[in-house]
């Protein structure tokens, strides 16, 4: 029997998981008082933004994955915000700056978390916004324990919000650097909340005048005046935001089919190639013959080819994949059983070192071209986000299962309190996502304005005979759609329960080009969780992997709902690893 951190979570009535314990209880306290899976999630949601600054925020970003009983069908929902309209390869030149930075206002793009979450309220939830806002009101207003990890970011960032971001400083460093488990007040993000909601209109009213305040109102005016100040970002040097307030106003989340492919009996469900999502299907496409549950679980054969195959769909990701709304993205010929079939026979005995995309319809790949960013040295080398890793942002996850059939699972990041400054008076920051444009004007992922970049964001939502199964997603930038892979291997090939599918070692690959500036590669390298052992690592090693040994409980954080429409059993499972995702649910 494999070795669990806890129990799968088992029951009739509902489900929640998520990564802070505090954003689970919220989803699973509003699906006693008779909300449902959505909004519960949109609770839940609102709770991360004040839980996890460092991690997401209401300036930021988030897909959905759904499944609406009342439709029947897998959707989507965007929350991805575009480039603004001023956002121009030569405009970015000019500023004297050869890609686009990771920190600051120049990588922001349109907020597109707030829509989002007041989408999925309007077309599937029941409840009024000021009520499922209500829990992260009372947590931003009353405080909340502030976990070490946000700690150790604020020290690594209190002299950049000294000298250069005081709106920040003010919010975080009011009284110095918190402690660990210091309770924690952000009033002005509290007072933001309660003024979006603070319509007495009925439900889909309230919702309507909130998304008017935010992309029309006080919010969007504010956002606009943030970005006309030159802002100190990691190149070392001030500049001025490109977001307008007619960016907002033009902006609004919009449902989408997914893409899906079919593996063993299984449907898995993805957002589109202006997410990552489509290189979990194609890892799927590529190891269908592989025969990879014949091998022994965790053997250096399974992580090999696993690992191969991902080189592989990666690298399609970087020349391929973008906004379909702007580039002409060959997905379906990527997902065909003949492109696969041609890729496979690249999966060697030995450990690739190349970065291969392939030609499908017989189109010729590009691979960005980019200059080596520079980022100033002196003071800003140990506070830069760009420049130091430890305090970079990452995501969080919510996955919400109802009584009712309903599964949803989401993936806010974006709005990083250590990668752009504070907004004076709202008490949140914008994100920087368009740090993952590239400045190559051939390239389907350049930068141009009102185009979504293709982001490393991807929830998954898994069909079995038409019926919505699992929902799931993970923390992790470009690890996402490796870590959560292997997750759904374990569970759907070697037949491990959700909880011990999470808590296997896992493993991936920092092959291919970072997401995040300064996009480094590390060709061949391979992080493996210990164990599965020195005979497994050293036969990696001898097949040219470079084996990087990471420690036991230190890759994803995957929280997964389940459902079996069979028994209508619910099932729920969180990540030990990080000590902070938990699962709720009866």
């Amino acid at each position: 029997m494999a070795f669990t951190t806890r129990p799968e979570i088992k029951g009739t009535f509902g489900m929640v998981s998520s990564t802070h314990w505090l954003a689970s209880q919220a989803g699973m306290a509003v699906l006693e008082r008779g909300g449902n899976a959505f909004d519960a999630a949109v609770a839940a949601g609102f709770v991360l933004q004040v839980v996890e600054p460092h991690l997401n925020g209401l300036g930021g970003e988030v897909p959905i994955m759904l499944w609406d009983s009342r439709r029947k069908k897998a959707e989507v929902i965007c929350g991805q915000g575009p480039a603004p309209a001023a956002a121009t390869i030569d405009r970015v030149l000019a500023m004297g700056l050869a890609d686009v930075p990771g920190t600051g206002l120049v990588a922001a793009c349109v907020p597109g978390a707030f829509g989002a979450w007041m989408t999925l309220l309007r077309d599937h939830g029941t409840w009024r916004a000021s009520d499922v806002m209500d829990f992260a009101i009372g947590y931003a207003d009353s405080g909340y324990p502030l976990h070490p990890r946000i700690v150790d970011t604020l020290t690594m960032v209190e002299p950049l919000f000294r000298e250069h971001w005081a709106a920040s400083a003010a919010v975080y460093l009011e009284a110095g650097v918190p402690r660990p488990w210091q309770v924690f007040r952000n009033r002005d993000l509290a007072a933001t909340y309660r003024r979006l909601v603070e319509s007495d209109g009925d439900r889909e009213r309230q919702i309507e005048a909130a998304l008017h305040a935010f992309y029309r109102g006080f919010v969007a005016e504010a956002v606009e005046r943030h970005c006309g100040r030159e802002v100190m970002d990691s190149s070392g040097n001030p500049h001025r935001g490109l977001l307008a307030a007619s960016d907002l106003a033009a902006f609004a989340a919009r449902h989408e089919d997914p893409v899906t492919c079919d593996f063993g009996g299984w449907t898995v469900a993805k957002c589109g190639p202006w997410s990552q999502g489509p290189v979990f299907l194609q890892q799927l496409m590529l190891l269908e013959h592989f025969g990879l549950e014949s091998l022994d679980f965790l053997s250096a054969d399974h992580i090999h080819v696993v690992t191969e195959c991902a080189k592989l769909a990666f690298a399609d990701r970087e020349a391929w994949y973008a906004d379909p709304d702007f580039a002409d993205v060959p997905l379906a010929a990527l997902l065909s059983a003949e492109y696969g079939d041609g890729r496979r026979h690249l999966v060697t005995d030995r450990a690739s070192l190349e970065l291969r995309p392939g030609r499908p319809g017989g189109r010729e790949a590009r691979l960005p071209t980019r200059a080596v960013q520079q980022v100033s040295g002196g003071h800003w080398t140990g506070t830069g986000s760009q420049s130091l890793g430890a305090v970079r942002g990452d995501t969080v996850h919510v996955a919400v299962a109802d009584r009712h059939g309903n599964l949803v699972a989401c993936t806010p990041s974006g709005g990083w309190l250590q990668s752009s400054p504070v907004i004076e008076g709202l008490g949140f920051c914008l994100g920087t996502r368009a740090q993952m444009f590239n400045l190559d004007a051939k390239h389907p992922n350049h930068l141009e304005g009102g185009k979504r970049p293709r982001t490393t964001l991807s929830p998954s939502l898994v069909l079995r005979d038409g019926e919505p199964r699992l929902a799931f997603g993970t923390p992790g930038g470009d690890q996402q759609d490796q870590w959560t892979l292997e997750f759904f291997l374990a569970h759907a090939l070697f037949g491990l329960d959700l909880q011990a599918a999470i808590d296997a070692p896992m493993f991936h690959t920092s092959h291919f080009p970072s997401s995040f500036a300064p996009h480094e590669a590390h060709p061949g390298r391979l992080h493996v969780e210990t164990p599965p052992g020195a005979r497994v690592l050293d036969e990696l090693t001898r097949r040219g992997h470079e084996v990087v040994e990471a420690d036991r409980w230190s890759l994803g954080r995957t929280c997964v709902v389940g459902r079996d429409p069979e028994t209508g059993v619910l099932s729920a499972a969180a990540n030990a690893r990080g000590a902070q995702a938990s699962a709720a649910g009866r």
